[in-house]
């Protein structure tokens, strides 16, 4: 087992681009291999983890001093120490959790003058994790006011065919669309080559965090190989082609959206984002191409979390597909526990009594109550932006029909096959 352990990740480290890796840096001269000795990496509570940590460099293993940190996920240490690798290897102890949840060692060592970090984290009865926040009484009273609201605003956009990103697969086209009285968002809508009227499911794909311009655009074809028509958007109602100097001076002044209107669910900054999420499922079943009955949301991170929230919102979502979804448990840092992106820090004023309120109302794992689509959810345990911990908040409160594919070794990524195989997953669900 510990063989195949090695090969899968030695693999999975030809795989990933320079962007996408942490632990496992692109072309990279070291490697470290860490191995729970429980294959799955989850353990019991009260059961002890034990990790065998392994370093090579130009593929040697390498003797040295490891100093090491353990503690819960995101959360500061309670146990370090050393450890001396031979023949590049050594065991750690990591102890046990009394509660479910995540703990985390944190690796480091100096070789030949150079630093060296790594990190691995294994679960305890992950499967008992239950979120900190509470559903408000008004929540469903809260977002059916605001969307009954928002619907009698009438729907405005505009369509530029976009030349240069149509070939043989698809045509696509630039949406500019009003999502409620004072904001707009952008989006490419991507067609299958000379679709019919009345033949196409819909898939909606809304971003990660961040104020950038829209990536990964025409990076999955075979959603419009297989016939579906596709909208990715952004949610700041910025132009995606603006310059990147731009988008930077915007960014610097507008990068702390996430705490905007953060002490009024009326006036939280997300709040047209979430109804806006609507207005683009108006949009998309509006086309003359859509099918009139397959409705699909799919994103990461951010676009994880805002995937849930519109498959609880409108029940046209006949499937939902989300990666470790960001904004989930929000407030569970106000008690010392593990919290979602963007992770509120109690030290700047976060936790507020009214902002621990408005979080509730926008909180995914108050979304997931209501989702009753089938829902597939992919996670890793490595990931420290969307930590493992928050995701198994999620997928424990889904009721829905639900499935998962759990990657302990991801950090904040999902490889090329695992998102084609959320299309597979899409195309075997349509009515």
């Amino acid at each position: 087992m510990k063989k195949y352990l090695f090969l899968v990740l030695l693999l999975s480290i030809c795989l990933i681009t320079p962007t996408q890796a942490e632990n496992y840096p692109y072309r990279s001269d070291y490697l470290w291999v860490t191995v729970p000795d429980h294959a799955d990496w989850i353990y019991q509570t009260g059961e002890k983890a034990t990790i065998e940590v392994q370093f090579y460099k130009y593929g040697i293993p390498r003797d040295a001093v490891v100093e090491y940190s353990i503690g819960g996920d995101l959360l500061k240490s309670d146990k370090s120490g050393k450890v001396t690798l031979r023949n590049g290897r050594a065991t750690i102890d990591m102890g046990t959790s009394k509660s479910p949840g995540f703990r985390d060692l944190r690796l480091t060592t100096t070789l030949d003058g150079t630093t060296y970090r790594h990190h691995v984290k294994v679960g305890f009865s992950p499967e008992k994790i239950v979120p900190f926040t509470q559903e408000p009484k008004d929540f469903l009273d809260f977002w059916q006011k605001s969307l009954a609201e928002n619907q009698k605003i009438p729907m405005k956009y505009t369509k530029e065919l976009v030349k240069e990103m149509c070939d043989d697969v698809e045509d696509a086209y630039l949406i500019k669309l009003q999502v409620d009285r004072r904001h707009w968002l952008y989006g490419y809508l991507l067609v299958p080559k000379k679709a019919q009227p009345g033949t196409c499911p819909v898939v909606l794909t809304p971003p990660g965090a961040g104020v950038k311009t829209i990536k990964e655009v025409t990076s999955r074809p075979y959603y419009q190989q297989a016939g579906m028509i596709r909208f990715v958007t952004e949610i700041h109602g910025m132009r995606p082609t603006m310059n990147e100097e731009d988008f930077a001076d915007i960014r610097s002044a507008f990068s702390e959206y996430l705490e905007m209107g953060l002490d009024s669910p009326e006036h939280y900054y997300m709040r047209h984002v979430y109804l806006g999420l609507v207005r683009c499922i108006d949009f998309l079943t509006s086309l003359p191409e859509w099918d009139g009955r397959n409705v699909a949301v799919m994103g990461g991170s951010q676009g994880g979390a805002l995937s849930l929230i519109a498959a609880a919102l409108d029940k046209r979502v006949t499937c939902c597909v989300a990666n470790h979804p960001a904004l989930s448990d929000m407030a569970a840092g106000s008690v010392g526990h593990t919290s979602g992106y963007p992770h509120f820090k109690a030290e700047e004023g976060m936790y507020s009594e009214a902002n621990i309120r408005t979080m509730s109302y926008y909180d995914v794992v108050n979304f997931a109550r209501h989702v009753t689509c089938p829902t597939y959810l992919t996670w890793g345990f490595n990931d420290d932006t969307c930590p493992p911990t928050t995701s198994y908040a999620v997928w424990n409160t889904l009721t829905c029909e639900k499935e998962s594919l759990i990657t302990p070794i991801n950090e904040h990524w999902t490889s090329d096959a695992t998102n084609r195989g959320q299309m597979e997953w899409i195309r075997k669900r349509l009515k």
